[in-house]
């Protein structure tokens, strides 16, 4: 399916609108939805819906393909990044027309007379090419998940067989499959989905936690940062222990190592932003890499830092393993960081500005929008810069 000429000139004239009003359309849009489609709320994450990522996640994604319906091509990343969270929540073909009529909904009701019939129409179309593209997409994804060696598609039984407390914040969680047999492989720094009902919810509720250990072929970990009036991550400390089971969907996710390179490896976090680089630097050494890997770290202080022994352990055994570390206020019990106060990577741009190294990073927005300028400022190439959002998607 192509797009008529009309469609496209209307479609990109009215980009302007959409970014002006994208919020209060999207907040609109989950409104009518959840009204009319209440079995959605099972899908969708609530908490984000209260604070509003997810409409502006929506609004920006909704103008950014208004603004280059002429030039798909350049969407490709992001349909790949948006498909992956869709496979993790199971968004089947049958969701996309509800969430089309409610979004052009949307539309009609904020901006009023200024949505023709013409407007409507070409809105109506382009939006079916969205459909069509995210849903042969994601049967792709679905397809290989299914397929591969100890893979599934949607939902499957996993018994919870570890609970290890890593740190006063941080709680790792090991599930190896209820049936006995083999989990699927992944890349490191992907993520799985975990669903879970807990007593006080009247919706199942769906999380997506990054892998934070090499893959195994026999179990998945990851590990959870308990934060304040998080219902899940509070459930999961709190009440799902060893022997319960846990329904999970498919390793899934655009951000990940290029395991095929052989230049230089620099993974920066911020708190419990290092479980996805925990799986890289974990596989990286478990496949005997002799690629330099610098893992610069960043914490509040010793209480809250997770897996510090385990990294510190494997930089003195491994000399191409090199720990940089962070602590924001440490206290007085506090050893093994280099440096106290805010991460300053110029302090230590000597020892990672390595020459065609590749830089993954993840943490608090702020310090991903940090490590982003510093990054740019020394002219790293944008290929060479790879970040994940914890939750909505947001440009860094």
């Amino acid at each position: 399916m192509s797009l008529s000429a009309q469609t496209i000139s209307i479609v990109k004239s009215t980009a302007p609108v959409l970014a002006q009003h994208g919020e209060e359309i999207t907040q609109h849009f989950y409104q009518q939805m959840f009204k009319e489609n209440p079995e959605l709320l099972d899908i969708f994450n609530a908490a984000n819906q209260k604070t509003g990522r997810q409409q502006a996640a929506l609004a920006n994604a909704v103008y950014a393909y208004a603004a280059n319906i002429d030039n798909l091509g350049a969407l490709t990343a992001a349909v790949q990044r948006i498909a992956h969270k869709h496979a993790s929540f199971n968004i089947l073909p049958e969701h996309y027309p509800i969430v089309g009529k409610h979004l052009l909904g949307a539309v009609a009701h904020v901006l009023g007379d200024a949505v023709t019939d013409d407007v409507v129409n070409a809105w109506t179309e382009a939006y079916g090419l969205l459909a069509d593209i995210f849903i042969e997409v994601e049967e792709g994804i679905y397809r290989e998940n299914e397929n591969s060696q100890g893979g599934w598609r949607g939902t499957r039984d996993f018994k919870v067989v570890g609970k290890v407390l890593e740190s006063e914040l941080i709680t790792s969680f090991y599930f190896e499959p209820a049936d006995g047999s083999a989990v699927a492989e992944f890349i490191p720094g992907q993520y799985i989905g975990i669903y879970l009902q807990p007593a006080e919810s009247e919706n199942r509720c769906i999380r997506q936690y990054s892998l934070s250990d090499a893959p195994n072929g026999k179990q998945y970990r990851i590990s959870v940062k308990r934060e304040d009036n998080g219902q899940i991550s509070n459930h999961l400390h709190d009440t799902v222990q060893v022997g319960d089971t846990v329904q999970l969907s498919p390793p899934s996710g655009d951000f990940f190592l290029d395991t095929r390179a052989e230049s230089p490896v620099v993974l920066l976090s911020g708190g419990v932003g290092q479980t996805p680089m925990l799986s890289m630097l974990n596989s990286l050494v478990a496949n005997n890499s002799q690629r330099e890997i610098r893992y610069v770290h960043s914490a509040m202080n010793g209480k809250v830092h997770a897996f510090g022994e385990h990294v510190s352990e494997l930089a003195t055994k491994h000399d191409n393993v090199e720990q940089v570390l962070f602590y924001d206020q440490p206290t007085d019990t506090c050893s093994g960081h280099q440096f106290s106060g805010l991460t300053d990577l110029n302090a230590v741009r000597k020892q990672i500005e390595l020459p065609d190294a590749h830089y993954y990073f993840c943490g608090p927005l702020g310090y991903m929008s940090m490590v982003s300028e510093t990054l740019k400022g020394w002219d790293v190439p944008a290929e060479n810069i790879h970040f994940e959002v914890f939750g909505p998607h947001k440009e860094i």
